[in-house]
């Protein structure tokens, strides 16, 4: 006689092709979106929505929350909308794409996404080594900490599903003791504005902070398709990700706004206040979950290329690959413009694949097979909000935003203070997408 494996025991396939185990309820997915939300990154972020990219006078306090309000809420949406369809599908988030633009145009997305991923990989260890440089002053090697870090994220890529019910369990509370501690002592003293704001940077603080959740549109489907309901892994994910995110850059512009806009020594600040060394080291040691998920979801989208190889070998190659990348990075001088080309790819890219979904051909039942034929007229609206985007906001390389500049001058447009690059090109994508669909029910 046979017993059945425990919710809290089953694992991830090892395959592309087996059904997944539907054992994530409301609260596991909830507690993994907030502890994704929470993240170092978050704290240093915090300083491109106070000073947006591109601007040389900073934001209002109220202006800034405002920005990171909409900008995480918006980006929350895309994708929970996108991680609805992973439930729906049971299929990973790049497998999905399969439906949408067939096997063998999904790639295009899968490999932008393997690039991200280990980007995000990179970066989270990187601040993981910063947060322990700071905690000890210097007295533990870089090396010795990105080497220790790479191996945790790897371990935990390999059981993927155990480690979200861990962070449920253990994790959570802890990190929302801490969030709660550093809110309390930041705001003890008076807070004050920093001299000469302006409103004029607000869409492009929206557009950072949308960035950094919408960059989880190629990753959610990953772990949504584990939950049980559609509705439970969208609900999860808006509430605990809003709430974290918002949070953890609140605790940032405090911190930067405490030490006279500067936030080149940001983790100082959290460590400046009584016993805060202690929370901080939780958030340290909590940043692992954000590189396990990159690690994973890299793993996740080379299986959509290569689909009979074992998961957990890819996990493997993977988070060998983003430790050795980490070693020589020691800064987050290209973080910026990073979250110009993620948000650039992949917010009308959410755009296309709910609309299409839920109001196209998906409401019939995508194709996913390894097989599936090429929709190559999905691309254009891809491509369409992605030159919005870069028209509204081309990032700040030289020669990127020369080019862009000259085709704003070609057809007469330019942007001014409301144009806000990741709304237009949603919209955009969207609606070229809903065009297309309308053109598709007529014909049939």
């Amino acid at each position: 006689m046979t017993t059945a494996t425990p919710p809290d025991r089953q694992e991830a396939p090892l395959l592309l092709d087996t059904e997944p185990p539907r054992t994530l309820s409301f609260g596991d997915q909830a507690a993994f979106w907030l502890n994704l939300g929470v993240s170092l990154l978050g704290f240093s972020g915090a300083a491109v929505v106070l000073l947006p990219l591109g601007q040389d006078r900073p934001l209002p306090i109220a202006g800034a929350l405002l920005a990171t309000l909409l900008g995480t809420v918006a980006g929350i949406a895309m994708v929970a909308g996108s991680g609805a369809v992973g439930t729906l599908t049971g299929a990973p988030a790049m497998a999905v794409l399969r439906g949408l633009f067939g096997t063998k145009l999904s790639y295009l997305p899968t490999v932008a996404n393997i690039v991200q991923c280990v980007g995000w990989g990179v970066f989270e260890l990187t601040v993981i080594a910063l947060g322990v440089q700071a905690l000890t002053h210097d007295h533990i090697p870089h090396a010795l900490v990105i080497v220790a870090a790479g191996a945790l994220s790897t371990v935990m890529a390999i059981w993927p599903l155990r480690v979200l019910h861990i962070l449920r369990k253990y994790v959570s509370g802890a990190v929302g003791i801490a969030l709660i501690y550093f809110t309390v002592q930041l705001l003890r003293q008076p807070v004050t504005e920093l001299p000469n704001t302006s409103w004029s940077g607000f869409f492009p603080a929206v557009d950072s902070a949308l960035a950094v959740s919408v960059s989880f549109v190629p990753l959610a489907a990953d772990y949504t398709r584990h939950s049980r309901s559609a509705r439970s892994a969208s609900g999860a994910a808006v509430l605990g990700y809003s709430v974290a995110q918002f949070w953890c850059y609140l605790l940032g512009i405090l911190a930067i706004l405490r030490a006279g806009g500067s936030s080149d020594h940001i983790f100082d600040t959290f460590l400046g206040v009584t016993a805060g060394w202690a929370f901080f080291a939780v958030l340290v040691l909590r940043e692992t979950d954000q590189s396990f998920a990159n690690v994973y979801s890299t793993a996740m989208s080379i299986q959509n290329l290569l689909p009979r190889v074992d998961r957990r070998l890819l996990a493997l190659g993977i988070g060998v690959l983003v430790t050795l990348l980490a070693l020589p990075v020691h800064d987050f001088t290209s973080y910026g413009n990073f979250l110009v080309l993620i948000g650039s790819v992949f917010v009308p890219l959410s755009a296309v694949l709910i609309v299409d979904y839920f109001f196209g051909s998906g409401r019939h039942g995508w194709n996913l097979a390894q097989n599936a034929p090429a929709r190559p007229l999905m691309l254009l609206p891809w491509a369409i909000g992605f030159v919005v985007y870069q028209l509204c906001n081309p990032g700040s390389i030289d020669r990127w935003v020369n080019f862009w500049t000259r085709v704003q001058d070609a057809i007469g447009f330019h942007p001014g203070w409301w144009s806000s690059a990741s709304l237009f090109s949603w919209l955009a994508a969207a609606f070229v997408t809903a065009v297309l669909v309308a053109l598709q029910r007529e014909r049939a």
